[in-house]
């Protein structure tokens, strides 16, 4: 009986593990299994988020450790500027812009252009890019009203040296003949320099319409009573995503591949020759017809200059830089 009793219990305490254990485990192992498909989506949207914070965090660390100064206007870094050496442009302090952390939070649109000074040169332009000061439409108006600092033009194997730059791009903002906005560039740093980064920001904002992008372009003149811009300090940080999807801080070259550059007064020439000098000995005076409607000046044998009314058409004599102190610019159709 005992025996009996025995084996009774025994066997009981066997079915009891095997529940315990077989039937337990594959009933616990098909909930795991769906807690875990859903427990690794979770964890890793989780992970993304927090992917994202930590990639923020150590951005703005980056940018306090690096960032020496708060404005432009204060900067050193152009002490240290390498000479142009091949390439339109160079990275700035580490590619970080120097926006302060209050600007970088900027949500609103806006778009600011500082007045000429004194000797007509463009300062900083700065703005909030977004689809609501983008344009709608291709640029129709001429530029050829407007006549930056320094502008001196001339042709170079078949091609005009300077074009009329926007400091903020006309894709970006919509701005056409705004004399605040043009300066005096080259070929080269126009299309080379500028554009890609004017590209990068309109693109960014294509892909994100909802969101902004601070931008700054800062003309930098080599000394303090230079007409013409030695290049242009390029700023942009993507505010929503914390300059994530679109950040750059680069100099570019107001430069052209064979031509010399004089800066303070725009006069350029091709490299293997020589400026001539301002001085009072090397001046010479010579005769060009006005168009004193298009602020324009030829040469006495240009056959446009035979083409102007009489009303608008003026002589000139004398040294053509005073004409251009003046606002005129020569014709690109002679190029006195």
């Amino acid at each position: 009986m005992i025996r009996k009793k025995l084996a009774n219990s025994i066997c009981l305490l066997l079915l009891f593990i095997c529940l315990c254990t077989g039937c337990g485990y594959f009933h616990d192992s098909g909930i795991t299994n769906t807690g875990t498909e859903a427990g690794t989506e979770d964890r890793e949207a989780a992970a993304t988020e927090e992917d994202a914070e930590v990639i923020a965090a150590e951005l703005n660390e980056s940018v306090a450790k690096s960032s020496r100064i708060e404005t432009v206007e204060t900067a050193d870094w152009f002490d240290v500027l390498p000479a142009y050496l091949g390439t339109p442009y160079v990275e700035v302090n580490k590619d970080i812009p120097f926006f302060t952390e209050e600007e970088k939070k900027r949500t609103d649109a806006f778009e600011t252009y500082r007045d000429l000074d004194d000797l007509g040169r463009c300062g900083v332009a700065y703005a909030n890019i977004c689809e609501e000061i983008m344009p709608t439409k291709e640029r129709e108006d001429s530029l050829s009203s407007v006549t930056p600092s320094g502008w001196c033009q001339n042709m170079y194997d078949g091609e005009w040296l300077l074009n009329r730059c926007h400091l903020i791009g006309y894709q970006l903002a919509g701005e056409t003949v705004n004399e605040k906005n043009l300066i005096a560039g080259t070929r080269y740093f126009n299309v080379e320099g500028m554009l890609p980064f004017e590209n990068t920001v309109a693109d960014y904002i294509d892909d994100n319409p909802y969101n902004h992008v601070l931008y700054r372009v800062t003309p930098i003149y080599k000394d303090e009573n230079d007409l013409m811009a030695y290049g242009v300090l390029m700023e942009a940080w993507s505010v929503e995503d914390n300059g994530y999807g679109c950040q750059f801080c680069v100099f570019v070259y107001n430069v052209q591949q064979g031509v010399e550059i004089d800066y303070a007064t725009g006069k350029n020439c091709a490299a293997d020759e020589t400026l001539k000098s301002d001085s009072a000995d090397t001046k010479k005076d010579s005769t060009y017809i006005l168009n004193t409607n298009s602020k324009k000046f030829h040469r006495e044998d240009c056959s446009n200059a035979g083409r102007i009314s009489d009303k608008n058409k003026s002589v000139y004599t004398g040294d053509k830089e005073d004409l251009i102190s003046q606002g005129y610019s020569p014709a690109e159709c002679c190029n006195p």
